[in-house]
């Protein structure tokens, strides 16, 4: 239970990060900020782990956020691509 709350919570971060680096103004909503920021964190988590083959950490792993939040941003223009031009 708390790991789905933990998650969310990271992502939200995550997502929030992402689009505060972005320039302009992105039309999404907080579930779709919140769900792609999480998405951004496995990934970014996922590939740090298989470039690094660092798998344990002591605490907060710094390059792996930065890394999910570089990839949450990535997701967010592809959202904002595939998506933007339908909004009304």
């Amino acid at each position: 239970m708390w790991t789905i709350i933990v998650t969310i919570i990271v992502g939200a971060i995550i997502g929030a990060l992402a689009r505060l680096i972005l320039p302009g103004k992105q039309s999404i909503s907080t579930l779709v900020t919140v769900i792609l920021g999480i998405l951004g964190s496995l990934i970014g988590s996922w590939a740090y782990t298989a470039l690094s083959g660092n798998e344990t950490t002591g605490g907060i792993d710094w390059i792996a956020f930065i890394l999910g939040v570089i990839v949450a941003a990535v997701l967010i223009v592809i959202y904002g691509m595939v998506v933007g031009r339908k909004q009304v």
